[in-house]
């Protein structure tokens, strides 16, 4: 059987206190225990610092709670202005929403209905993360465009994305793809989209394998590690593609919900709108293939996305 798959916050300050109350707990800690009350004050109060001996520096006490507290405040305060200002740099109608903590455990991922084949225990073939939060997922397809001006634009605002990367198109620079892999601070994740782009279901069990786990041997050569995730080019699979998958360390095979362009976004659900956990895909494309470059794609999506109330998260701390 061919499947073909190509039509197309939580509270702030529950967050600050917790991070607050550790913080303290380890300034604490650090400080050693309380002597005895003084005459100034109760039993088990701090003690004040004694003054440094001659030639002595003194060395600075950690923070209370409220210490803690108001640096946590101030840190978070300027990496929204920062986020702020580079939304008005590279156009966007609105500074986009922050993503919430990721889950302490992951959901649970499961084939979407209809999309099976008859085999058991494959990869997990999906469009969507099950989560209640409002969040959706950028992923970025094969790798033909590389565009500086992609990095410095996801560096600047801190979007979260994932790319699918296929040999033929980015052999030709793999250094891009490395740069992008350490350009955010929480890294960008490169996965398989096999060698050559191929229409899977037309090739027989060995040719997939070697599409697929060739592209596997490629990204760990290349990028030092093996990728758990894979989408097939088109979206188009069947049974073998997914055991092919399997066997070379595939863990699931994120599909898309909606694909984002330039001049448009187009939908797979009837509805045509976002929803919790919806996986969104791209391409690295630019005027030669579409009307506009790979900035004006991340504007247009980004626009979509923080207009109707979600925020960019990654996937990889999800799937």
């Amino acid at each position: 059987m061919v499947i073909s798959a190509h039509p197309f916050r939580r509270t702030l300050g529950a967050a600050l206190v917790v991070a607050a109350l550790a913080s303290a707990a380890t300034a604490c800690s650090d400080s050693g225990p309380a002597g005895p009350a003084g005459p100034a004050g109760p039993a088990g109060a701090e003690r004040e610092a004694p003054a440094p001996g001659p030639g002595q520096q003194g060395r600075a006490q950690a923070p209370g709670s409220a210490g803690a507290l108001n640096a946590y405040v101030e840190r978070v305060r300027q990496q929204k202005a920062a986020r702020a200002l580079a939304a008005k740099k590279w156009g966007l109608a609105k500074t986009p929403l922050d993503a919430p903590a990721p889950p302490k455990v992951k959901p649970k991922i499961t084939t979407r209905k209809g999309f099976e084949t008859d085999g058991e225990g494959l990869p997990p073939v999906f469009t969507t993360v099950p989560t209640k939060e409002k969040v959706v997922f950028l992923t970025i397809d094969d790798g033909a465009e590389k565009d500086p001006e992609l990095l410095r634009m996801m560096k600047d605002l801190r979007i979260p994305y994932s790319a699918f990367l296929s040999d033929y198109v980015v052999k030709d620079d793999y250094g891009y793809f490395a740069r992008m892999q350490k350009s955010l601070e929480s890294g960008v994740a490169l996965h398989n989209h096999t060698l050559n782009h191929r229409y899977l279901p037309g090739l027989s069990y060995k040719q997939q394998k070697r599409e697929i786990c060739g592209m596997q041997d490629v990204i760990e050569k290349r990028f030092g590690k093996r990728p758990p995730l894979f989408r097939p080019p088109y979206g188009n699979y069947n049974e073998d593609t997914l055991r092919a998958a399997k066997s070379c360390g595939v863990k699931a095979v994120p599909l898309w919900a909606s694909e984002a362009f330039p001049d448009h976004m187009e939908w797979r659900e009837w509805d045509r709108d976002l929803h919790p956990g919806d996986i969104v895909l791209t391409h690295f494309r630019g005027k030669g293939d579409w009307k506009g470059t790979m900035p004006d794609m991340i504007r247009r999506v980004m626009n979509v996305i923080t207009a109707k109330g979600y925020a960019v998260a990654k996937l990889e701390d999800y799937v």
